[in-house]
């Protein structure tokens, strides 16, 4: 799943994780289960790890995975295509957009009516986040387009995922 907050992904990893009877693995579900009302960055990173681990193995497992985060980076997406089909799994990317307005207006409804399932978000927040994501080409959506070689410094993308989400809080 690749969106900002309040467009949508975990409604629609929901419904896939129905469908095909998957593992959906939701970073938010365990941040509020472990730090309630905190969301600590060093921890965020770690636990999207732990699940890419969790999901990794799943795949290995012949289990069909979910992985409901924004993953707003290329460079994250292209890590996870890597691993997966280095396991010889299909990679089906969702990419999931809304309006601002729309996006605001769940994100007021959320706050209204569920406020233990996320935390606090600005409309400063909002709008600086939808100026951070990199949005997925068509070719990453559709898988015609190649990985790539990892970013400079990397020999390999299981080397830079070890980088980007750290085994522990350090």
């Amino acid at each position: 799943m690749v969106g900002l907050p309040c467009t949508g992904k975990t409604t629609t990893a929901r419904r896939l994780e129905s469908e095909r009877r998957a593992l959906r693995l939701t970073k938010d579900e365990w941040m509020k289960a472990l730090y309630g009302p905190d969301n600590p960055a060093s921890a965020s990173d770690v636990i999207e790890g732990r699940l890419i681990e969790i999901g990794l193995r799943a795949l290995e497992l012949g289990t069909d995975v979910v992985i409901d985060f924004g993953l707003w980076g290329r460079d994250e997406r292209s890590a996870l295509r890597q691993a997966a089909g280095d396991l010889g799994a299909t990679v089906e990317m969702r990419y999931v957009e809304l309006t601002s307005e729309e996006q605001r207006r769940r994100r007021d409804r959320r706050q209204a009516d569920a406020p233990h399932t996320t935390w606090p978000m600005s409309d400063d927040q909002l709008e600086a986040w939808a100026a951070a994501i990199e949005v997925p080409t068509p070719g990453e959506l559709d898988g015609s387009e190649p990985v790539g070689d990892p970013p400079e410094g990397f020999s390999t993308w299981a080397a830079w995922r070890r980088h980007r989400w750290p085994p522990s809080v350090g």
